[in-house]
């Protein structure tokens, strides 16, 4: 990868990949839908858009099913997992994409790269 080469925003990719992760889904949504000519740029956005979206889903069912009282302390369990797996993620994608590594996440990152190159 260039790190030189420039992003839709005049970004260079390496910060414009690390700024993909940063918001979670919703800057992965914002540089998905504006970058048109860096496909590092689209890969990393959309990446975070697939799997930040999928766990803030995934998030809010735990949530709602540790309301329930037999069952809660389980979820809330698990709620603690997601929320370690978000962060760990989350920094982890944020410093691949800063170094100018294209991280691809294990079966995710080869449909992502499979959609961005059609």
């Amino acid at each position: 990868m260039n790190t030189d080469e420039k992003s839709t925003f005049g970004l260079s990719e390496n910060i414009a990949g690390m700024l993909c992760y940063l918001g979670g889904w919703v800057t992965g949504l914002i540089f998905m839908v504006c970058e048109r000519k860096n496909k590092t740029v689209r890969f990393h956005a959309l990446q975070s858009l697939v799997w930040f979206g999928a766990l803030s889903i995934v998030t809010t069912v735990v949530t709602m099913l540790s309301k329930f009282w037999i069952i809660g302390i389980l979820f809330g369990i698990v709620g603690g997992i997601l929320g370690f797996v978000w962060v760990v993620t989350w920094l982890f994608l944020m410093l691949m994409a800063y170094t100018g590594k294209t991280f691809h996440m294990p079966i995710l990152g080869d449909a992502v790269e499979r959609t961005i190159s059609k």
